[in-house]
């Protein structure tokens, strides 16, 4: 997986974890406040390009995804301004779609929406059963980050106990 020798392996792991760290954050935040912070996405975004270069990406496979990030954002940017999504939940998976090879990206999609589905059944019926009558918010952030450090565990993590072992 790794471009570089010296240290690569230790470096994939801490990026790997920061990303990791920054999930559970906005999972965190998103829980606690109904917000994901925009310091968070944009910390997210802008260490991208040292996962890139550690990983000892291309030209052609950095384009592939600064465009899968760019297709994420103009999609779900229209969602948002139709109300369909919050403005964090937007960023923040433009944000990992710069980490995320986007064939990877795509598993994350499939997987956020059945966590999103089902965390949205849990607090329905918890809705219900309390008769609340206000607007039911569901933390969307939830299912992201669930997705996204599944993503990480079932894709990321092999490739770098394959380098390190070979």
């Amino acid at each position: 997986m790794s471009g570089h020798p010296i240290f690569s392996e230790w470096i994939s792991y801490g990026l790997l974890g920061l990303l990791a760290i920054a999930l559970l954050v906005a999972a965190a935040t998103d829980i606690h406040r109904r917000q994901i912070d925009n310091w968070l996405n944009a910390a997210i975004a802008l260490s991208a390009p040292l996962f890139w270069w550690d990983s000892g990406l291309d030209g052609a496979a950095i384009a592939m995804q600064v465009l899968s990030a760019s297709v994420t954002l103009i999609v779900l940017w229209t969602m948002f301004v139709l109300r369909l999504m919050g403005g964090g939940d937007v960023k923040l998976l433009a944000a990992l779609a710069l980490w995320i090879k986007p064939a990877w990206f795509l598993k994350l999609i499939v997987l956020m929406a059945l966590i999103g589905g089902a965390l949205s059944l849990l607090l329905g019926a918890w809705h219900l059963v309390r008769r609340r009558k206000d607007r039911l918010s569901v933390p969307y952030g939830v299912a992201i980050s669930g997705a996204g450090l599944w993503v990480l565990g079932q894709e990321y993590l092999p490739l770098l106990q394959l380098g390190a072992s070979g």
